[in-house]
């Protein structure tokens, strides 16, 4: 794992070897911070609580930019702190548990069943996180899943994106849903409009500037539109076999949306 970078002021961000993952810290009051998706491997989160000690810095809240199992981790290390996500993203981790816990043990064995996704809900249509810090915004939409979390840090342009906005992966659509083209499309939409976003920070992948957030928004609307028409095509990003047949897997199912291809039952789940 990466150590802590400051990316703006007052947030922070450690990228971790295991699928490029990203743990995001934003500074708060009095050596408080806030703790977003921390991930991934037992060995990643006991490093960055062990850095965060390091720099005076302690967890007083967490939270989850969305219900799956690498953005719903934590440790003892980082305290027993409220570790907040969307109603619906709370709703969705407590119901697909099981099979959550059974790709974490394949993936990144070790983690303390106990806090595995041990979330509270946002109050109803809350708009900030409720922590003691700076101000940051919560923008709820259901692209890539449902009760998909963005964070918007005003004072310091930053942009915490979740698992969308990225250099290396292509938008993945929840293909469960019944809208998923449309859902995603709405998503990156209210992400796309923030103003003043100076920097993105995508749950996997690297960190942008300015006129990257803009180069990966259009990009990913690009790949929207070729994907509604419902024809096969490449995106320069699908460049391992797990998103070449993720990117497969939508353009079939945006075809039986539009009725040109028969419905299978592909054992459909949540990326």
């Amino acid at each position: 794992m990466s150590r802590l970078a400051e990316v703006a002021p007052g947030v922070l961000v450690a990228t971790s070897d295991l699928l490029t993952c990203t743990s995001t810290v934003i500074a708060g009051n009095n050596g408080g911070c806030l703790v977003a998706d921390p991930a991934l491997t037992v060995a990643d989160l006991s490093a960055l609580a062990a850095e965060l000690r390091e720099l005076g810095l302690r967890p007083v809240a967490g939270f989850a930019t969305h219900p799956h199992w690498d953005h719903v981790l934590w440790s003892r290390d980082l305290r027993d702190v409220p570790r907040y996500a969307a109603p619906a993203a709370v709703r969705i981790v407590a119901a697909e548990r099981p099979g959550m816990v059974a790709e974490l043990e394949r993936t990144a064995p070790g983690h303390d069943m106990e806090l595995f996704g041990l979330l509270s809900p946002l109050p109803a249509g809350a708009a900030l996180v409720p922590w003691d810090g700076p101000e940051v915004r919560v923008i709820v939409h259901n692209g890539h899943a449902p009760g998909h979390g963005g964070l918007f840090v005003p004072h310091a342009g930053v942009l915490v994106a979740g698992d969308m906005l990225s250099d290396i992966e292509i938008p993945l659509l929840d293909t469960v849903e019944p809208d998923p083209l449309g859902d995603y499309r709405a998503g990156l939409a209210l992400l796309a409009a923030v103003p003043g976003v100076t920097c993105v920070i995508p749950g996997h992948g690297h960190v942008g500037d300015a006129a990257e957030f803009r180069r990966r928004a259009d990009a990913d609307a690009r790949y929207l539109d070729l994907l509604a028409a419902g024809k096969p095509f490449t995106d320069p990003r699908a460049t391992v076999k797990w998103q070449q047949d993720a990117h497969a897997d939508q353009v079939r199912a945006v075809r039986r949306a539009g009725g040109l291809e028969p419905e299978r039952d592909q054992g459909a789940s949540r990326q």
